[in-house]
């Protein structure tokens, strides 16, 4: 059986925030918890960490297909945060045609409702940072 999903969304007080962590032997940082660091192999050196909220989309693509309940077309970015690390997530609020590679964005967190169900859960998506191309 293979191991739940770990959640990366965590709040300190009514703030949510992407949760991380990094190596304190190489400075490498991760999005979520580690036991060992894939860049230097240390073992027992991760500190947890809060991850930037700021970044550049590195890669995106236009999605047009999706599971069942999954409005489309949306846009599925791989984003550099200014922290080291690297996610993948959504980004909103843009026209597809004026994404470009190095688009500063900023994550933002909202509640989303599953298709069929009434229970929302708190999701975060990328949105261009003020200032860039909207």
């Amino acid at each position: 059986m293979s191991e739940p999903l770990l959640p990366i969304i965590h709040t300190e007080g009514d703030k949510p925030y992407l949760a991380g962590c990094r190596c304190t032997q190489c400075g490498h940082v991760y999005v979520g918890p580690r036991e060992v660091c894939a860049k230097c192999t240390a073992r027992g050196a991760m500190e947890p960490v809060h991850l930037a909220e700021t970044g550049k989309v590195h890669v995106w693509t236009v999605v047009h297909r999706s599971f069942p309940g999954v409005a489309t077309p949306f846009l599925d970015v791989i984003v550099d945060l200014d922290d080291g690390a690297h996610i993948k997530g959504t980004l909103t609020d843009i026209d597809p045609d004026k994404v470009t590679f190095d688009l500063p964005v900023r994550v933002v967190f909202r509640e989303a409702i599953p298709a069929g169900q009434d229970k929302p859960y708190l999701t975060y998506l990328f949105v261009p940072q003020q200032g860039a191309a909207a």
